[in-house]
């Protein structure tokens, strides 16, 4: 699976922004989806996940409420749409992909795209 992530930018503190994450492929459907991020000096944090089918949804506590992971299956991609943007916010999101097959993890990340939030 190869992911490109798309959408990142700069926006005023209140602004949103809709990230994009395309995956190749063709069994985009049998991963779980998740989106993480790293501002500069931090660690990569968990954002967010959502599930194959899509019905179930996770977030940080950091973002519950303003963002929201939604796939698309047919499309083969995965939206984290955030509102209500706050400047620490400010980082790298990258998108994930990852399942089970028998006992081994298999996982992708996306190249990144800046996300950039000015007070």
């Amino acid at each position: 699976v190869q992911l490109q992530a798309s959408g990142g930018g700069l926006v005023q503190a209140g602004g949103s922004l809709r990230l994009s994450c395309a995956a190749s492929g063709r069994t985009f459907r049998s991963y779980d989806m998740g989106w993480f991020r790293q501002a500069p000096g931090k660690e990569r944090e968990f954002v967010g996940a959502i599930s194959r089918s899509g019905g179930r949804t996770y977030y940080a506590d950091s973002v519950k409420g303003r963002f929201t992971i939604s796939r698309d299956n047919d499309k083969k991609t995965v939206y984290l749409q955030m509102n209500s943007l706050k400047p620490e916010d400010t980082a790298v999101y990258y998108c994930n992909a990852d399942r089970w097959v028998v006992n081994t993890k298999e996982e992708y990340w996306g190249q990144g795209t800046l996300v950039t939030v000015s007070s």
